[in-house]
């Protein structure tokens, strides 16, 4: 009788929860095991079900590659103080790691992944092409005579090649993607569920709120020096919050693209104060999110407000990705 009144429940739509063996009978899982289903379902104790309406199918992942330039328009050094190819390597490979993660969780899901390269040397080129060997990775290389008319004139060329890549990136994210997209810069480091969290938070908020969505993989510290309003929200497997400026490693949609064109096209024609202006207009009329804790890490100077995530152990996620 419990086998066929299970099968019934199930049949109907509906899960069962055992409190006391602390297991979900119509699962087939214990409690504290993942409880959601991609494009189906969203289930956080004690919060309940979240029936997705806003269904993902693919991601497309654009990732800017410089491997000689170490702080674009600062004199500062990195944490680590390292060459800049280390983190552009690292960097790639925990990005690697985290997109095998998801595909082993959901074979079926479309993840596209390519590399902008701006003019690195054969040596760096030869490195990362070993690293993305077997891993349907695709180096475009940037072209900056694309650009040459589109682009005002700058003061220097490291801002101009700056601004051509973050240009073919959103050109390419307009031309080749189908839903969502992922704008990556090379010097974050990743945790492993990474691009797990994101796509299943997405599917959850988005669901939610009935719309599309704006989310960045990191905890910045700026985020807690203004003591500025925000909005909580629950995730796949953490805490959301929402956020009014970002930079450019951001995840967004095909949609939301087209829709805010002009701003991302305005980003790249000239150098702002802040250089993310534009997008960060958008979020007037948009909802943009970051995650708490961390999901991705910004290897910049260790004092910048836009660097260090807190209370992450960032040593042992570079040890974690080195050659």
């Amino acid at each position: 009788m419990k086998k066929l009144f299970i099968k019934i429940i199930k049949l109907l739509g509906f899960e069962i929860i055992d409190q006391n063996k602390f297991l979900s009978p119509t699962l087939d899982k214990e409690l504290n095991k993942d409880l959601s289903i991609i494009n189906e379902k969203s289930i956080i104790l004690p919060l309940g079900e979240v029936k997705i309406t806003r269904k993902v199918n693919s991601i497309l992942i654009i990732v800017r590659m410089n491997t000689e330039i170490e702080i674009w328009d600062q004199s500062k050094k990195r944490l680590f103080e390292q060459p800049k190819i280390e983190y552009s390597f690292r960097s790639i490979k925990s990005l690697i790691n985290s997109i095998n993660f998801c595909r082993k969780k959901y074979p079926n899901f479309k993840i596209k992944t390519l590399i902008i390269d701006d003019h690195s040397k054969k040596e760096n080129l030869d490195l990362i092409k070993k690293l993305i060997n077997n891993n349907d990775i695709e180096i475009i290389p940037l072209d900056h005579k694309k650009f040459e008319t589109k682009i005002k004139k700058q003061k220097t060329k490291e801002t101009f090649s700056n601004l051509a890549s973050l240009f073919q990136s959103f050109e390419i994210g307009k031309d080749k993607g189908d839903d969502l997209i992922f704008f990556v810069e090379d010097d974050y480091l990743h945790f492993e569920p990474m691009l797990d969290e994101m796509i299943a938070s997405y599917e959850r908020i988005a669901s939610q709120i009935g719309r599309d969505i704006f989310m960045c993989p990191t905890d910045y510290p700026y985020l807690y020096m203004n003591n500025e309003k925000t909005n909580i929200l629950i995730g796949n497997k953490r805490h959301w919050r929402t956020i009014n400026k970002s930079l450019c490693t951001f995840l967004t949609t095909k949609n939301l693209l087209n829709k805010y064109w002009d701003n991302f096209y305005q980003t790249c024609i000239d150098r702002h104060d802040p250089f993310e202006k534009y997008l960060n207009k958008i979020y007037e009329n948009e909802i943009c999110i970051s995650p708490i804790k961390s999901l991705s890490l910004h290897l910049t100077n260790i004092n910048s407000s836009y660097g260090l995530s807190p209370l992450i152990d960032h040593k042992k996620l570079w040890e974690e990705n080195k050659n």
